[in-house]
């Protein structure tokens, strides 16, 4: 059996706008000891994350804690949604949501999402195969990886989960690679 959780990360800063290096906000950096105690009594073999801050400081104090190096993974980044700020999320998700393909002209539609954070954790289940891992990652991109495990997750679960950070989905997958389980946490 391989566990793998994945951890929405905790509340950014919205008031930076680089979405690479947006980092936590003092809400977040105090939440994300809810992470360290989630995972406190339980095996974690290995560490990765998507390259944005938000996603490395939201599981890194459970990694220093325990003494665990974060290999970063560029597929799990979040998705791209333009080069501009989007003022208008909600509508710009709902689009998402209704139509896979549907992206700005300099984005990643949600296809692509999902496309390259599936082919990463195939990579990291052959890899890892029977550990226990943590991966920090993000609200778009995590949600497309349940979508592609359960086909009828859609946008109003998307939205249910919005405001939801930080939040934790452990998938355990049989000796084969398939998906065996999948349960959401919340931390509040």
């Amino acid at each position: 059996m391989t566990i793998v959780y994945f951890v929405r990360h905790a509340e950014p800063n919205y008031d930076n706008h680089n979405d690479a290096l947006r980092e936590l906000s003092a809400k977040g950096l105090e939440d994300r000891k809810l992470v360290t105690n989630f995972f406190a009594d339980k095996r974690i073999d290995v560490a990765l994350s998507s390259p944005f801050k938000r996603a490395i400081d939201t599981i890194k104090d459970f990694t220093d804690s325990f003494g665990l190096h974060i290999d970063i993974i560029d597929e799990f980044r979040e998705r791209k949604v333009d080069s501009e700020w989007i003022e208008d999320f909600t509508s710009f998700s709902w689009k998402q949501w209704n139509d896979f393909s549907y992206k700005l002209s300099d984005g990643e539609c949600l296809q692509e999402v999902q496309d390259r954070n599936i082919f990463a954790l195939k990579l990291v289940l052959d890899k890892f195969r029977g550990k226990n891992i943590i991966i920090g990652s993000h609200g778009t991109a995590l949600s497309t990886i349940i979508k592609f495990y359960d086909n009828s997750f859609g946008y109003d679960d998307f939205a249910k989960i919005r405001n939801k950070m930080p939040w934790i989905v452990e998938f355990a997958f049989d000796e084969n690679a398939r998906l065996f389980a999948m349960r959401k946490h919340d931390l509040f």
